[in-house]
């Protein structure tokens, strides 16, 4: 009895090597490779944002400046907060988590993603966590110290394009650019004598 159950494996086993091709299903679909995106050394290892990701990061500062002061003038059923509320809000925005950011590439050009930036390619990979949350909530923090909680609240009450243009595109805003996302131009060295 043992020859043939042995005898009877293996002739079901090369029997059934191609079974699954004969038997009329679809022949499996290419696979496409996906790469991550290159990062310089300075994206990688630097605790600032990359001076090219600057314009994409102040965009979703902002988007998140107005979405969470939107929500938090929603609870308390008015228009206008307190100063400790917005104050409070401002604070808690900018030590969020910001783990919903990320860098992909297309076509070769990096770009941040995440809510509130212009979708990026949907079959791409992003990559999160690492340095990214740190770096968009040092900048967050950088924003409502230079601009102070007064001025962005108020600016908020204006509108999110007031908002964005007073972070992100005054006088000294990244993205001053011909398009959003591109870094401003090298400002030229000064004689130091």
């Amino acid at each position: 009895m043992r020859p043939a159950l042995v005898a009877w494996l293996a002739l079901s086993l090369l029997v059934g090597t191609g079974a699954e091709e004969t038997c009329g299903d679809p022949p499996a679909a290419p696979s496409h490779s996906i790469p991550a995106p290159r990062l310089s050394p300075e994206e990688q290892l630097s605790p600032h944002m990359p001076e090219s990701l600057r314009c994409d990061a102040c965009q979703a500062i902002a988007f998140q400046i107005e979405e969470q002061l939107s929500r938090a003038e929603g609870k308390v059923g008015k228009k206008a907060l307190k100063e400790s509320d917005y104050m409070e809000v401002l604070e808690r925005i900018c030590s969020q988590g910001w783990e919903s950011y990320g860098v992909q590439e297309l076509d070769g050009e990096k770009r941040l993603a995440g809510p509130g930036l212009p979708k990026q390619e949907p079959m791409s990979v992003m990559v999160s966590g690492g340095l990214w949350p740190g770096r968009l909530s040092k900048m967050c923090h950088g924003y409502v110290g230079e601009q102070g909680e007064a001025q962005i609240y108020e600016t908020h009450q204006r509108g999110p394009a007031a908002l964005r243009e007073l972070l992100c595109h005054g006088d000294k805003g990244p993205c001053d650019g011909d398009k959003a996302g591109a870094p401003a131009p090298p400002k030229a060295l000064q004689n130091e004598l």
